[in-house]
């Protein structure tokens, strides 16, 4: 190749010079013909690194330098209307003084990646009707220090059963209050010492709130 580029390869920088200067070669239009691109290496106007199964070309500072002094060269007759506009902007920049490298601007930032999602909590199975009066007793026996007969405010209760849901621990209080021989559900003697957390945790199937829960032995 001589020290000027056809207008075929000129066209090449061209590409390029329009991406900042590089691109992958399967993203060029038109289709960038081996021999081209050799000889624009070989000239030292391009530099090319394999990148996955394409080319990264990257302009080299040659190759900047040449097309800033010659943007009038001509190109191949279907892209007249690109010389057409390089003509036009060799007129501006001479007018300004600026230069090619200040037309085409520095290249964008690539978007950061995106946070990986993170995985949706597994939904574990709802414990059988067996299992929650297991875990409703564990957790009482856990209240009491092991104790059976004694007193335990749902408000505890509840605390302790905290990765089951409200719905849940009220369904296995129900089983109980429909009829457990072992365990029953009473209210306050005193109404008047309830706070808003035992108001809270109440336990209320009909309109009447139970607080407390008893396993007999």
């Amino acid at each position: 190749m001589s020290g000027t580029p056809t207008s075929k390869q000129a066209l090449i920088l061209w590409c390029l010079l329009g991406r900042h200067g590089s691109a992958l070669q399967s993203t060029l239009v038109p289709r960038i013909d081996r021999a081209d691109r050799e000889a624009l290496i070989a000239a030292r106007y391009l530099e090319a690194e394999k990148q996955g199964r394409s080319l990264l070309l990257t302009v080299t500072d040659r190759g900047w330098a040449w097309a800033g002094a010659h943007m009038g060269e001509p190109l191949p007759p279907n892209f007249r209307v690109l010389q057409d506009w390089l003509e036009r902007l060799q007129a501006d920049l001479a007018a300004t003084g600026r230069t090619l490298a200040d037309l085409v601007g520095t290249p964008p930032e690539m978007p950061s990646a995106a946070p990986a999602r993170k995985a949706a909590p597994k939904r574990t199975k709802p414990p059988t009707p067996k299992q929650l009066r297991a875990r409703i007793e564990n957790a009482y026996l856990a209240l009491t220090g092991g104790e059976r007969a004694q007193a335990v405010r749902l408000s505890a209760l509840r605390a302790h059963l905290g990765d089951l849901d409200r719905a849940t621990v009220d369904a296995g209080l129900a089983a109980i209050l429909r009829g457990d021989r072992t365990a029953r559900l009473s209210q306050f003697s005193d109404p008047k010492s309830l706070d808003a957390a035992e108001r809270a945790a109440a336990f209320s199937p009909a309109g009447e709130p139970f607080h407390i829960l008893w396993i007999q032995s």
